[in-house]
């Protein structure tokens, strides 16, 4: 059971709203994945009248917990004040925080991030931030009070996965209390699969599924690898090994041979 803020959630696989080819396909493809959170951006859904109405009753009928995000915001004071309109639209405290430092990349301000973390939660937000897969910057995370930290496994949208292993899996050994959640950059279920395998706790993807071309069976696909890598690491995954090892003993085991 995954726990976000003391709210327990049956799925580790959470899903972004945006992009489908169709509201009916973004639909069936979240129900698909089995995801019982979906991230909603206000700046696309609340700007427009009947059109944010709209969609907004499409996120309802999901039953899912909604998670808004500050998509596109590039400063501390935008991103603060972007949550906050947000709180009052969703009638929630949970807010994704983003502050994007670079247009290219979408790398996230990590020095503003903190900023903006310590502020809304101090006006009583549960922040879930995205970062970068820095330790440091996750430990000025938590020490502002985050009690979710959110990396990337590579820049938004790029389909890498996760190009950093080595520092997932430090992040990972070095906040063992901490929910972890891989955020942006898998491309492939198998991507997912792998983070869970690390011991995150979730993983959230929006444009693999949404660019797929089945969404809908891409998403099906996604549930399965984070559930079959959540599996495996609670299972206990074997330590890779510089040599081969037999899988059969032969040493001390009799054996059969032909008498003339």
């Amino acid at each position: 059971m995954l726990n976000l803020y003391d709210k327990p959630f049956a799925s580790r696989l959470m899903i972004g709203s945006a992009l489908y080819p169709s509201p009916k396909i973004m639909q069936d493809a979240i129900r698909a994945s089995g995801a019982d959170i979906v991230t909603v951006s206000l700046r696309r859904e609340s700007g427009g009248g009947k059109t944010g109405d709209a969609f907004w009753s499409l996120v309802r009928e999901l039953d899912v917990a909604v998670l808004p995000n500050t998509a596109g915001c590039r400063s501390v004071r935008e991103a603060v004040t972007t949550a906050k309109l947000a709180r009052e639209l969703f009638g929630t405290s949970w807010i994704k925080l983003e502050v994007i430092a670079d247009n290219d990349t979408l790398q996230p301000d990590v020095v503003g991030l903190v900023e903006a973390a310590s502020t809304l939660i101090k006006d009583g937000f549960e922040v879930f931030p995205y970062c970068t897969e820095d330790l440091s910057v996750a430990m000025r995370l938590v020490d502002a009070g985050c009690r979710i930290v959110m990396p990337w496994a590579a820049p938004i949208g790029s389909a890498k996965g996760i190009i950093n292993r080595g520092a997932l899996k430090l992040l990972r050994d070095r906040l063992p209390d901490i929910t972890l959640v891989v955020d942006a950059g898998l491309g492939a279920p198998s991507h997912a699969a792998e983070a869970l395998e690390l011991g995150y706790d979730a993983v959230l993807l929006n444009t693999a599924i949404a660019k797929a071309a089945d969404p809908v069976a891409m998403a099906g696909a996604f549930r399965l690898a984070v559930e079959a890598g959540r599996t495996a690491f609670e299972a206990g995954l074997m330590g890779a090994r510089d040599f081969a090892s037999p899988s059969t003993p032969v040493i001390g085991t009799p054996f059969w041979h032909a008498v003339s």
